[in-house]
């Protein structure tokens, strides 16, 4: 049995994650982090399709009246436009001479413009922060899904650590949002490794804690953060009781 386990960014990657178990649900077309006022984890077909190309803008037939949207007529008594002046102390504002001996900068990482909604979603911080999902596939079939990110990320869960004031302020947690599995591969540890994988990954990031925030009592296929029960038996404690959505936490070493 060969476990691997792949980071979420770009499309052949996306193509691996999996749809939750129950159809109402979809983690390919969920926004309910990112977007505190209307995210949905509903599923949306609309979002795994691809964007339709951009038509071809037909040329405006060239008006015989020569009214006032035509272009002006060319004078030839009227000076050419000159271009910005040479800089000659060559200031700070100026970008640098190109350098044929200098190295190419390696490709800043991305993903299209017209990208699916949530593939665009999950790149919004290859630059600077890293991933934001990964799967976990056994024998090159994805079993497990899970996605986190730095608390800026997830409006959401901004929006949740304000009812608890009393969180630590400092430092900052990193979060992950969502964990699942697939049904024919549950039981057998898959989320839990997961789990220590992006633990393991924000903790070489740089982050001194991590937080999630489950649902007490919601069915399981209707929860995409697990139960409280899943997160204690992985070194989480609850930093903020409640009846229905606690947070928990974990230190990184």
């Amino acid at each position: 049995m060969a476990i691997r386990i792949v980071d979420v960014t770009d499309e052949a990657t996306f193509a691996l994650v999996a749809p939750c178990v129950d159809p109402g649900f979809d983690h390919r077309s969920c926004d309910y982090w990112e977007d505190a006022d209307r995210g949905s984890r509903a599923a949306r077909a609309s979002w795994l399709q691809a964007a339709a190309a951009p038509q071809p803008v037909k040329a405006r037939p060239r008006n015989p009246f020569g009214e006032e949207e035509d272009e002006p007529a060319f004078n030839p008594f009227v000076p050419a436009s000159r271009g910005p002046a040479l800089n000659p102390f060559a200031l700070d504002d100026d970008g640098p001479d190109f350098n044929p001996f200098a190295p190419v900068p390696p490709p800043r990482p991305s993903v299209a413009h017209d990208a699916l909604p949530k593939l665009r979603l999950l790149a919004r911080g290859l630059v600077v922060f890293g991933s934001y999902a990964k799967v976990l596939l056994v024998d090159d079939e994805t079993v497990a899904y899970t996605q986190f990110g730095p608390l800026s990320a997830y409006p959401r869960a901004l929006r949740t650590r304000e009812l608890y004031p009393k969180l630590p302020a400092s430092p900052l947690p990193a979060v992950i949002t969502c964990i699942a599995t697939t049904a024919a591969a549950r039981g057998q540890g898959h989320a839990a490794m997961l789990v220590e994988a992006v633990c393991d990954d924000l903790a070489g990031r740089g982050f001194a804690a991590v937080e999630t925030y489950p649902e007490v009592g919601a069915r399981p296929n209707a929860t995409s953060a697990a139960a409280p029960s899943f997160w204690e038996a992985l070194g989480f404690v609850v930093a903020a009781a409640d009846e229905r959505y606690p947070v928990l936490r974990r230190e990184l070493a």
